[in-house]
């Protein structure tokens, strides 16, 4: 069973509330369940998927509302825990221009960019892999991640880097990072060279895939290469997972070489020494 209080207060930056297509769980129940486990803070960042396949509806985010409710909420518990508001956005190259617009009209304290979209098709589906083999249909999603990172660079981290391998044909089970070493060692150098973090995801563990994602193996290699911007996330889309192993999450930052995680507030990264 996961530890739940942890030895040093941490902060999960990365959950979603009913504001997202998937998550019926309301915003409150979320801040209930950080308070309960001992959280330093938390930041909200509800899906936002423009032109998502098949249901292009399904993650719409109500964004003035979003933010009135997370406002709200701010101002109800601010002698109990900090909240930020930040959104994860579904980055696909054509939408470029619409986040940056999108981006200028609201506060946030932090943008996580996703690929959740894959020349049209999501992952999380079997047909992304119909006609062709596990490893093709990952390369693919690892080569759009480049593609969006030349088209859009208005993220502060991105997020879930091997988000693929939680839903390919056998998961994890014959992914071995090493055979994307190029394309991914490509994506690290060009998040450093923008200024850009990446995040340690605990949904891995969720997922049942014994790391998070990225792997342990990628968080490092971003450290080797320079990387210093690192944020942490539970990926919850339910109060009981909020914050989920996250007793994992210090000696993972500091086998991979970190003395520290990063918090955004008003899109600038704060640094948080790792105990």
């Amino acid at each position: 069973m996961e530890e739940t209080l942890l030895s040093q207060p941490l902060w999960d930056t990365h959950m979603h509330s009913q504001f997202s297509g998937d998550s019926d769980t309301p915003q409150e129940e979320m801040i209930h369940s950080a308070i309960e486990k001992g959280l330093a803070g938390i930041c909200f960042t509800d899906h936002l998927d423009i032109d998502y396949p098949k249901e292009p509806d399904l993650f719409l985010l109500d964004l003035a509302n979003y933010h009135a409710s997370v406002m709200a909420y701010q101002e109800t518990y601010q002698d109990k825990l900090p909240i930020r508001f930040g959104v994860e956005l579904g980055l696909q190259p054509h939408l470029a221009g619409l986040h940056s617009d999108i981006l200028s009209q609201y506060p946030f304290d932090f943008v996580i960019g996703s690929s959740h979209v894959v020349h049209g098709f999501d992952p999380y589906y079997p047909d992304f892999y119909e006609g062709r083999d596990e490893k093709t249909a990952y390369l693919e999603y690892f080569e759009s991640i480049l593609e969006n990172i030349t088209a859009f660079d208005g993220f502060d981290v991105y997020g879930h880097i091997d988000y693929v391998v939680r839903y390919g044909p056998t998961t994890n089970q014959n992914y071995h990072w090493e055979d994307y070493k190029d394309v991914i060692d490509e994506i690290l150098r060009q998040l450093i060279s923008r200024g850009k973090g990446i995040e340690i995801n605990t949904g891995g563990f969720k997922y049942g895939l014994g790391h998070p994602n990225p792997t342990e193996e990628i968080i490092r290699r971003y450290r080797e290469l320079g990387g210093e911007i690192i944020t942490l996330g539970a990926d919850a889309h339910k109060p009981e997972h909020v914050a989920f192993d996250f007793a994992k999450v210090p000696s993972i930052l500091k086998e991979a070489g970190f003395t520290y995680y990063t918090v955004f507030e008003k899109r600038k990264p704060n640094f948080i020494k790792i105990e």
